[in-house]
């Protein structure tokens, strides 16, 4: 995989691909976990004398409309906050790019443009004028053969971030200390059901929660443990709660990604409160990863408790799974 220490950034021009999907309402950004995290990226292309440095990136599903609830232009102030730098907003692709850009800016929303998540050529051909190099931070959009992550044809490096999601993920994968106890919930379970039986060839053991402990096929895959008791349909039971920490406490490494149940409401916080804690006490290695459970710790006040927090969900899970991400493709990585 081309990694960015390889590239000569003095002088150029540089597109970097970053995770901008924050949590955002009513134009006020939540948890901004994924902003601090492109910052070594963001501060490492500005040691270097980078010329101009245009950031792209997508926020929620606006299906190829604009939709002035999901503007990237409060992202864009709060990365600016953050990075002590001005960045100028770009509501719109600069026709002639060359000269006309400033030194730092962030450019609206890609999924605003249909062109994105159509893979359109002619689109990536678009974005490709921003740059002279191309850089991709963004694991958490790598599982995506977007225009943004697949379609850019320039000397293209891995972002530091990005290079460290790989090797952490990659861990796990070849010579975690073990045991090794996969944790499952959330509500998407036709994208991680398909995925547990890959999961099960690797870990030791996988807990079930969220709406997959609803599935009855998942039963039949062998190390998987579900819940022995449930609050109505909405969260594990405390005697499930209990038994997944013991589970927790004897394990070497742990991988958690989704809530255990519907977490935001206060009568069904408690099994992902008894997981999270559990988490943070154990000395295991502890890898989180998707936007509910970081959301979830966040509110619990223990995401600075865990030992590595994952960009990505359905990247990190397709990656653990020992899928091909179209993203780590497009950079030469070899699995």
């Amino acid at each position: 995989m081309r990694t960015l220490k390889e590239a000569e950034l003095s002088g150029k021009r540089v597109l970097l691909r970053a995770d901008l999907d924050v949590p955002l309402k009513e134009g006020q950004i939540g948890e901004d976990y994924r902003l601090k995290a492109l910052l070594p990226t963001l501060n490492y292309l500005l040691k270097e004398k980078a010329a101009e440095i245009v950031i792209i990136g997508h926020l929620g599903r606006p299906n190829g409309k604009e939709d002035p609830t999901l503007s990237l232009k409060p992202v864009a102030v709060r990365l600016s906050e953050l990075s002590g730098r001005g960045i100028d907003f770009l509501p719109q692709l600069p026709p002639n790019p060359s000269g006309l850009i400033p030194k730092l800016s962030m450019l609206e929303n890609l999924r605003f443009w249909p062109g994105e998540e159509e893979n359109d050529p002619k689109f990536s051909q678009k974005l490709a004028e921003l740059g002279e190099f191309y850089v991709n931070d963004a694991f958490a959009a790598s599982h995506r053969a977007h225009a943004s992550i697949v379609g850019i044809s320039k000397p293209a490096y891995a972002g530091l971030r990005l290079e460290e999601e790989v090797k952490e993920l990659r861990g796990v994968l070849e010579n975690p200390a073990r045991p090794l106890v996969f944790i499952l919930g959330g509500a998407k379970t036709e994208t991680k059901a398909p995925l547990i039986p890959e999961f099960a060839k690797v870990a030791d053991t996988i807990l079930i929660g969220g709406k997959l402990m609803f599935d009855p096929k998942l039963e039949k895959i062998s190390r998987t443990v579900f819940p022995v008791d449930a609050v109505e349909t909405f969260d594990i039971g405390p005697e499930t709660g209990k038994k997944f920490a013991e589970i927790i406490k004897s394990a070497k490494t742990v991988v958690w990604n989704g809530p255990m149940g519907k977490w935001e409401e206060e009568k069904y916080e408690l099994g992902t409160r008894r997981i999270a804690e559990a988490l943070a006490e154990t000395s295991a290695k502890t890898i989180v990863g998707g936007g509910d459970t970081i959301a979830a710790l966040a509110a619990f006040d223990l995401l600075e408790k865990m030992k590595y927090v994952s960009m990505g969900g359905g990247a990190m899970l397709e990656f653990l799974a020992g899928q091909k991400l179209p993203g780590l493709t497009a950079l030469d990585y070899q699995s």
